[in-house]
C-alpha cells in the first residue's frame, strides 16, 4: 500500500509525558513530511496546534481543528460547522444555577466566564490565553455576528457534568456529540462532523487520494472512526480499548514516541 497521507491526533498520541514533543518525533515528523503531508487533526482550536506545526516545520499544510469543525488550508476555512447558538443559549440557561465553567470556541476565539482552576489547566495545556467575557456576553456578541460554536467545553464537579451531558443528550441527542474524557469534562460539538468526516472532505476538496492511501494515529473515542476509515489505522499503546479494537496497528504509547516509531516502521527508515 502506498501512503499518501499521514494525519496525527495530538493530546495522548503524539505529545510525550510533558504534554509536548519530543526531539526524536520532530525529527521523524520533519524528514516524512519532506515527502507527504503530515496532518495535525484534533480537538483543539487552531491557535493551539500551530505552535506545534511550527516545531514540527508543517505550517504549510491543513489544520483539522475541533474534531472536524473546522478545516483551514493556508490558515483559510475550507469547511466550518457549529454549534447552533440556540442551543448554546439553552445550555447557559440550564447551567445558570450549578454555574458549571463553560468554555466556548469559534475558529481562533476562546471565552471564558472568568480566570478559574479550569481555564488555568487549559492554558497550561494548549499554551494559548482565553479571552474573560461572560457566557451571556458571548452569545449576545455572536448573535450579531451570526456565529454558532465549534466547540463547548464544560468543566465542574462529576455530578454537575453529569446532569449537563443527560440534559443535552435528553434535548438535542440528535445533534450534538458528547465526549466525556474524563469525569469532570464534556466536550461538546457538533454532531454532523467527525475527524472522519473531515478527512473525507480534505481530500476530496484539497488532495486527490482516497483514505485508503492514509495512516492515521490516535487513542480516544473521537478517534475511533478516523482509525478505523483509513487505510493504515495505527493506535498507540495507551489508547481507549474501542481505538485498539479497529486499529490495523498498535505502537507503542504516546509518551514513548509511538507516532514516530510507527513511522520508521511503516516507511522502513534507516539510520534513525
Amino acid at each position: 500500500m502506498a501512503h499518501k497521507i499521514v494525519f496525527s491526533d495530538i493530546d495522548g498520541t503524539l505529545l510525550n509525558s510533558k504534554r509536548s514533543l519530543s526531539n526524536h518525533t520532530i525529527k521523524i515528523v520533519k524528514h516524512i513530511s519532506e515527502k507527504l503531508p503530515f496532518i495535525l487533526i484534533s480537538a483543539r482550536m487552531p491557535s493551539a496546534m500551530r505552535h506545534l506545526q511550527d516545531d514540527l516545520g508543517i505550517k504549510h499544510y491543513p489544520i483539522i481543528a475541533y474534531n472536524g469543525g473546522l478545516v483551514l488550508v493556508d490558515d483559510k476555512p475550507i469547511s466550518s460547522t457549529t454549534i447552533p447558538l440556540n442551543i448554546v443559549e439553552d445550555l447557559h440557561h440550564f447551567n445558570s444555577e450549578m454555574d458549571c465553567h463553560l468554555s466556548l470556541y469559534h475558529n481562533d476565539e476562546w471565552y471564558v466566564p472568568r480566570e478559574d482552576k479550569w481555564s488555568a489547566r487549559e492554558e497550561t495545556n494548549t499554551k494559548v490565553s482565553p479571552e474573560i467575557k461572560s457566557n451571556a456576553e458571548v452569545i449576545a456578541k455572536w448573535k450579531k455576528e451570526e456565529k454558532g460554536a465549534h466547540k463547548i467545553m464544560a468543566m465542574g464537579a462529576e455530578e454537575n457534568i453529569d446532569k449537563i451531558r443527560d440534559f443535552l443528550a435528553e434535548n438535542y441527542g440528535d445533534k450534538l456529540h458528547l465526549y466525556r474524557s474524563k469525569s469532570t469534562y464534556l466536550e461538546i460539538a457538533n454532531k454532523e462532523i467527525s475527524k472522519f468526516s473531515a478527512i473525507k472532505y480534505l481530500l476530496k476538496a484539497h488532495y486527490e487520494c482516497d483514505a485508503q492511501d492514509c495512516i492515521a494515529f490516535g487513542d480516544n473515542y473521537n478517534d475511533v472512526e478516523m482509525v478505523k476509515g483509513v487505510g493504515t489505522g495505527v493506535a498507540v499503546a495507551n489508547a481507549r480499548e474501542e481505538v485498539l479494537e479497529v486499529a490495523k496497528v498498535v505502537t507503542h504509547a504516546g509518551t514513548e514516541d509511538g507516532v514516530a516509531k510507527s513511522l520508521i516502521e511503516l516507511f522502513e527508515l534507516k539510520d534513525f
